[in-house]
């Protein structure tokens, strides 16, 4: 199986346009990890608010208790919860009806390119999002008001630019004023007193008692496996299961999968009618220390099989050959 995705080198650079709409929507979710990571050590570092108040790739579920869709990143703070969804377009960005346009320049051999695509609205769908997470909170027992729910799309490239109408919209954050959105973020010392000593429903913003609910239930919510391939592809879905492999996912953090060298005695082996082999190497979650993870198991099963998965947003499970795998991240 190809790669369905390559890693981002950088937070605001490298950026990758796809031929079609829905084909973008899904790649850059799958593109999006590695500058994802990048730009929640960013929120970290200006906003200094704690790791227990940042969530990403949250899969919320919606009424019907569905979690096909993920919000990028999940940001708690006494003012309310921002919902937010990243986005490492390129080109002139504008609003035509229900749909988007992306206008994107090409240059090759001194000839200029022009390339509209169509995609979803972003606005709308992390609108959506933020009222699912606001009704699964409330089934979940927290009482919080779908007023402190701030929906908010940030795009990251400088090489992004939206029209005149997109700009006026608050919702919508572009490269250069994401440094002031979250600065926008910090806690002060009055708002953290004020927060202790006023209630809820009177200052406007949400109560401790609010905010460690909302922590307990944010924990709890899933998120995506992640299957790295050698090539440098990532996949974002649900690691459904290998034939060879038995793990218990409460138990199991990291699976990583040796790579068949070229020129290897699994060559002679291939040449004389064996099978190249895959080593397998399974890791305890949450066992981190000085030496690394602790290894919990390993196994070796045959090159040519296929692990199943099933990729974000595809209908049918994925069969991809354990030898084009790098590793597996599952969530809990």
């Amino acid at each position: 199986m190809g790669c369905k995705a390559k890693m981002l080198g950088s937070l605001f650079t490298q950026l990758q346009v796809t031929s079609r709409g829905s084909e973008r929507e899904r790649g850059q979710s799958q593109q999006q990890t590695p500058a994802l990571a990048d730009f929640i050590r960013h929120i970290r570092n200006l906003t200094g608010l704690k790791n227990s108040d940042i969530y990403s790739n949250l899969r919320v579920p919606d009424q019907f208790e569905n979690s096909d869709d993920d919000i990028n990143v999940v940001i708690l703070t006494g003012q309310g919860i921002f919902c937010v969804d990243v986005k490492a377009w390129s080109g002139t960005v504008s609003a035509h009806n229900r749909k988007w346009h992306v206008q994107v320049r090409e240059e090759a051999r001194n000839v200029t390119n022009t390339c509209i695509e169509q995609v979803e609205d972003p606005l709308k769908a992390i609108t959506t999002k933020a009222a699912d997470l606001c009704g699964h909170l409330r089934r979940s027992g927290v009482s919080v008001r779908r007023s402190l729910f701030f929906p908010r799309v940030v795009f990251l490239s400088p090489d992004c630019e939206l029209d005149e109408d997109l700009r006026r919209s608050r919702e919508l954050v572009s490269h250069s004023q994401t440094d002031d959105f979250l600065r926008s973020l910090r806690e002060g010392y009055v708002a953290w007193i004020s927060d202790a000593l006023t209630p809820s429903w009177l200052s406007g913003h949400l109560s401790y008692r609010q905010m460690d609910s909302a922590r307990e239930v944010l924990g709890r919510v899933g998120t995506w496996d992640l299957l790295r391939l050698h090539c440098g592809g990532l996949l974002k879905g649900d690691f459904q299961g290998c034939q060879y492999i038995a793990l218990d996912r409460a138990e199991t953090d990291t699976l990583e999968f040796s790579r068949v060298k070229v020129l290897s005695p699994d060559l002679l082996l291939t040449l004389l009618g064996h099978t190249p082999q895959v080593t397998v190497k399974m890791y305890k979650r949450g066992s981190q220390g000085w030496l690394g993870k602790t290894l919990s198991a390993t196994t070796t099963i045959p090159s040519n099989t296929c692990v199943i998965f099933r990729i974000a947003g595809d209908e049918a499970d994925a069969r991809i050959p354990a030898k084009t795998i790098h590793s597996i991240t599952l969530s809990i």
